[in-house]
């Protein structure tokens, strides 16, 4: 699916109203029937561009913001994401909530081609990636023992069931770089670990989320088994796309149904994450430092 340009303005800060909830995923997501007063936002963070400019529309009277994690045409691979700009750019529009839509693999035999996951925990088994917004002399130490936020996965299933498409509650996600697919040793090795799915993406996005005091939480579409399965065929491009264009209604309706609930923050400790977290005497950060982070700890150093 296409974005309708024509619908579209250009601007660099919310004129419509505060996108609280961000959606990080294929350009389909654009196109929800209903969406209007639609904006668009070519951004710069600290951390350089994001995948693309991040799309904002009203939806059932709520502001929501859109973000084509490889960029409109799936021109960026899994590496080479700034997924630290991504997540800053959802913070400079004003989001406190993310949806990661995400294409992965299944590594148990219940979670089959077609069904809907959304994961409780996630392994990170990239290399050579940007885990942090912090660093140059502000040393954070964030926790991740619960990576997903409780509150809104809740919600997100509660939303996917509703649509009547089979979804599943938990499982570990485990990141792999790619782009390239497993190899049967490794799909094994997965399995044997306790893996439930695995994908190029939620790693390390999830923990930038929880750095920037967002809830976030994934939609896991399942498009194959991997390369582990000995009765069926091993993952393909084309079986992703099918799956993906396929689910993209169950998301879209998904979506609509989660925003008819309201998300509890105040009893959530995703919005103070970094309350516990900072760990550099505040007068030694160097002020270069302190300005570029400061949308993120201007609640902590004053």
């Amino acid at each position: 699916m296409t974005i309708r340009v024509e619908a579209i303005r250009m601007t660099d800060t919310p004129t419509l109203g505060i996108p609280t909830l961000g959606i990080i995923g294929g350009s389909g997501l654009y196109n929800i029937a209903g969406l209007s007063a639609v904006e668009e936002h070519d951004l710069t963070t600290p951390f350089g561009k994001p995948s693309d400019p991040v799309v904002v529309g009203t939806l059932a009277g709520q502001r929501m913001a859109f973000l084509a994690r490889h960029g409109r045409g799936h021109r960026i691979s899994p590496s080479e994401v700034n997924y630290r700009a991504n997540i800053f750019a959802f913070k400079m529009l004003g989001v406190e909530r993310v949806i990661a839509v995400s294409a992965c693999g299944s590594l148990r035999e219940d979670y089959a081609p077609g069904h809907i996951v959304i994961p409780d925990q996630v392994y990170d088994n990239t290399k050579g990636r940007e885990r942090t917004f912090f660093g140059g002399g502000l040393v954070a130490h964030v926790g991740a023992a619960e990576p997903f936020c409780p509150t809104l996965s809740e919600q997100l299933f509660a939303a996917v069931e509703v649509t009547g498409a089979a979804v599943h509650k938990g499982g570990a996600f485990i990141t792999i770089e790619g782009p390239r697919f497993s190899t049967k040793a490794e799909s094994h090795t997965f399995r044997q670990w306790g893996m439930s799915l695995v994908g190029m993406t939620t790693s390390p996005e999830v923990f930038l989320a929880r750095e920037a005091e967002m809830c976030y939480a994934c939609m896991a579409h399942v498009t194959d088994y991997d390369v582990w399965h000995v009765s069926e065929e091993a993952v393909t491009v084309e079986m992703v796309i099918r799956i993906i264009n396929q689910n993209t209604a169950v998301a879209q309706q998904a979506l609509v149904n989660l925003l008819g609930k309201t998300a509890d923050r105040e009893h959530c400790p995703c919005p103070t994450a970094l309350s516990a977290a900072l760990m550099t005497d505040t007068s030694r950060v160097p002020a270069a430092t302190q300005d570029k982070l400061k949308l993120l700890i201007q609640k902590y150093v004053p």
